[in-house]
């Protein structure tokens, strides 16, 4: 992991004053290390059969599709409002100062099916819980959540208790 964990690059006041950001774009222009964090991601599974991998925007999608090859599973994007083309369901969820939403396609699941979601933070889990929602809200079973890094320090775990979760890297 120590490999890994070099080529994330932190980025002080990103977004805004006071956040640390854990840019992972250096990791993802290496090669090897991509291919070592793919598998080490893969690893976390431990042969769980999975039918959908549901990716969440936008860092979610790397993996998320790399992980859907290896797996044979179908990969399902989650967008921000208005990003998905066909019809949607939306969840929407508390932000510190405000909300957002997200929305999947109402026919990217059947009811069912076994869906990893990956992430490549787990933060205030705000987002994974509202993914967590329209997974289930359209008939998925939740087999587990997968994040590249995990904010321990932010407790976003206590939002998604009832299902199992595994992260590569810890802050």
């Amino acid at each position: 992991m120590k490999k890994i964990q070099e080529f994330i690059r932190d980025i002080h006041d990103f977004p805004k004053p006071g956040i640390v950001f854990k840019d992972i774009t250096p990791l993802l222009s290496d090669s090897e290390a991509m291919k070592e964090c793919a598998d080490a991601l893969y690893d976390l599974i431990n042969d769980k059969k999975i039918d959908k991998v549901v990716g969440i925007e936008s860092r979610g999608f790397f993996f998320g599709t790399l992980l859907a090859e290896k797996l044979k599973a179908g990969f399902i994007p989650v967008r921000k409002p208005n990003k998905l083309p066909h019809n949607t369901i939306s969840e929407t969820y508390a932000l510190e100062y405000g909300s957002d939403a997200l929305e999947m396609h109402t026919d990217a699941i059947k009811r069912g099916e076994r869906v990893l979601i990956h992430d490549d933070v787990l933060a205030t889990g705000g987002t994974a819980s509202a993914v967590c929602k329209l997974v289930e809200r359209l008939g998925g079973k939740i087999v587990q959540c997968n994040f590249l890094i995990e904010l321990e320090f932010l407790n976003g775990k206590d939002k998604i208790p009832k299902y199992p979760m595994a992260s590569l890297l810890k802050y």
